[in-house]
């Protein structure tokens, strides 16, 4: 069974949807917001052109979902699928941005938790990839279980690798 890049995934809190191209407004009204990107490699990433480009490569990975706010249904953010390695039965989660608004409560985890759940129908371990200067990245993954394994390259920056496997991985709401 090949990995199911697309899912649709509902959580209590947060949907989970492929994302489309007449997502665009809803998504960079989110991704306008200069503090998302702070500490973020590319911190320009609000301003339109650039953010352009960075809509146009996450609808040509073919693994982007769109985060919507379960009660209000509005978007609030998205999060993606990539790289995945059947060989290493290894997928990475990432490319993941939150509106403020959703930002220090249980949105970015169980947007985490309803993705992993989905990886793990398809392989043993999930990798983050995430910027040494980007703390809240970092403990963002350390809260929802992952483990610092050494670094690798993305995109020419030397990330820190951080897993999260099948075995390790609790399987019911009550242990997040």
């Amino acid at each position: 069974m090949s990995f199911d890049f697309q899912p649709v995934l509902k959580g209590e809190i947060v949907e989970l949807r492929p994302l489309r191209a007449e997502d665009y407004d809803g998504i960079y009204a989110v991704a306008a917001d200069p503090l998302i990107w702070e500490q973020h490699p590319v911190k320009n990433r609000h301003e339109e052109e650039n953010f352009k480009a960075f809509f146009r490569d996450a609808l040509d990975s073919g693994g982007t979902l769109i985060a919507v706010d379960a009660v209000t249904q509005r978007v609030i953010g998205s999060s993606r699928f990539h790289d995945y390695d059947k060989n290493r039965s290894e997928v990475e989660i990432g490319w993941t941005f939150l509106a403020r608004s959703h930002w220090g409560g249980s949105y970015n985890g169980e947007l985490k938790v309803l993705m992993l759940r989905h990886a793990f129908r398809f392989v043993s371990c999930v990798v983050f990839l995430v910027d040494p200067k980007n703390v809240r990245s970092q403990r963002a993954v350390e809260k929802i279980g992952g483990v610092r394994a050494g670094f690798r390259l993305k995109t020419g920056i030397r990330c820190y690798v951080y897993r999260i496997t099948s075995k390790n991985f609790p399987r019911s709401k009550e242990q997040h």
